[in-house]
This record gives structure tokens, C-alpha cells and sequence, in this order.
């Protein structure tokens, strides 16, 4: 009799153990994120005007602020990614050592934004809209293990874009005229939250356009078993599982905040 009910003690133990505590690798995947229209992520051009001339040969040197806000990205699956404008891609399993560290390489994937507000100019207003151009650099992210759930992550992130300009009006009987430029940005590491997350089982692979084409054009991992800006001691109500920590990366002149908004949720972020 003891032994079953020693037995019995043991099974429900085990029973109420979590899953993630067998877990020493992040898998690779991707993690996806939703721009507001908040004004927090813009482009500051003091620095690095846009030339006179640019937009026609009336124009001055544009040296103010472009306020973005997310632009859903197009996928095969429509609304397979909802309102995911950012993905970056974690291109290796990340397998924690005896002191909880543990390291994997990542790349920009997608991004699409465009301007809050048309810019005004001599020349007209045009809409600026941001996309990925070429092949992106590939940084290293450092993940720490605090928790058993979960830890802190830092990372600086790469982006090579392309700043695309389309007329609001275009000039009657003439095709848009499309202006465009392009940048390089190195967003600095900052600590971040993460936890570990069932979220393989929510996405798997999704074929994403890549260089704001509007085309999908390439595949993708799904979610993995990795969210960032969730801390491991936050309750997991609905809301906070769909709306992970605000977060803001910014560097030389730019910045760019989010949330973290898993596809599969229905709750709305603030």
C-alpha cells in the first residue's frame, strides 16, 4: 500500500512539472513583431540629410524626422503572419552550458514600414516606406538562462534598408514616380526578457516577402520554442501572453519599437 501511494505521489509530481523544464535548447525559428503608429520609431535625418534636389530639382535638403508605423507583411497563406511587419530570423539551435549561457546567429528577415504621414516637399507629399534591401548582415545574440523558465537575451541587430518615396498625387497622365535610397543601421544589444514557449506548435514554415515587393518570395522556420520580451515570472493571462514587452532598439539616427504579437493571438495590444 505504501508503495502505490508513494508511486502515486511521484506520478503527480511528474504530472505537475512543467514541460519546460526538460528544455537546454532554444530552437531555431523566427520571432515576429508589430510596429504602432505611435511615433516612437522614425528615421532622424540631421544627421544624413536627404539631398536638394532629391525629390525634384526645387527640392531643399530634408534634415527633419519620418514617423513610421507597421505595414502588414504579405505572405502565400494570407494573414498568416496577421499584423507581423519585422521578422528576424534565430538561425541555430541555441544550447545552454553548465552556467545557463548560450549563443545563435541571427538576420533580419523582413520588415515592412511606411510613413505615419505623407512628407510634405516643394515638389508634392510622397509616402516613404521601409523594406529589407539585399542580403542582410548576420549578428550574434547571447541568450542567459536565469530562470528555469527563462532568462535575459542581448543582441545587436544589423539592418541594410531601402527608403522608397511614391507621390501621394501622382502627376496627371504620368506613371508614380518612385524615388528611393538606401541605408545601413546597426541597432545596439540591448537585455531583453524571454521565456519559453509552446509557440512551435502555432506556426510552422510561412514563405514572407522579403524586399517590399509585395511578392512572397521566401520560406521561412515557424515560431519556435523561444518568445522575447515575456519575462519567465510574468502570469500568463491573455493579454500579457499576446502583447510580450515593448520594445525599442535604436542607433545611428534611427529607432525601431514593437511588440512582440504571436499570430495566433486575439487579444489586442494597447
Amino acid at each position: 500500500m505504501k508503495k502505490s501511494i508513494l508511486a502515486a505521489l511521484v506520478f503527480s509530481l511528474l504530472l505537475g512539472l512543467s514541460p519546460l523544464a526538460a528544455d537546454s535548447t532554444v530552437k531555431r525559428g523566427i520571432d515576429v513583431f508589430t510596429t504602432p503608429a505611435d511615433g516612437k520609431t522614425f528615421y532622424d535625418f540631421a544627421q544624413n540629410p536627404i539631398p536638394a534636389g532629391f525629390f525634384c530639382s526645387g527640392s531643399e535638403a530634408f534634415t527633419g524626422r519620418i514617423a513610421f508605423k507597421g505595414l502588414p507583411l504579405v505572405t502565400r497563406v494570407p494573414g498568416q503572419l496577421r499584423s507581423t511587419d519585422t521578422v528576424v530570423e534565430r538561425l541555430d539551435d541555441a544550447v545552454f552550458n553548465a552556467k545557463g549561457t548560450a549563443t545563435t546567429r541571427i538576420q533580419f528577415r523582413a520588415l515592412s514600414l511606411v510613413s505615419i504621414a505623407p512628407l510634405k516637399t516643394a515638389c508634392g507629399a510622397f509616402h516613404a516606406y521601409v523594406s529589407l534591401s539585399g542580403k542582410q548582415r548576420v549578428t550574434t545574440m547571447n541568450i542567459q538562462r536565469t530562470k528555469q523558465g527563462g532568462g535575459s537575451f542581448a543582441a545587436p541587430l544589423a539592418a541594410d534598408i531601402r527608403l522608397t518615396f511614391i507621390p501621394v498625387k501622382p502627376v496627371h497622365g504620368k506613371n508614380a514616380r518612385k524615388l528611393s535610397m538606401t541605408g545601413r543601421f546597426i541597432f545596439p544589444a540591448t537585455s531583453i526578457p524571454w521565456s519559453f514557449t509552446e509557440g512551435a506548435k502555432t506556426l510552422n514554415t510561412v514563405v514572407v516577402d522579403t524586399n517590399g515587393d509585395q511578392i512572397p518570395d521566401r520560406s521561412l522556420p515557424g515560431l519556435s520554442n523561444f518568445f522575447p520580451g515575456r519575462s519567465p515570472s510574468a502570469p500568463r493571462t491573455a493579454l500579457v501572453y499576446c502583447c510580450y514587452e515593448y520594445i525599442c532598439h535604436a542607433g545611428d539616427g534611427c529607432q525601431h519599437c514593437s511588440w512582440q504579437y504571436p499570430p495566433n493571438c486575439t487579444a489586442e495590444c494597447p
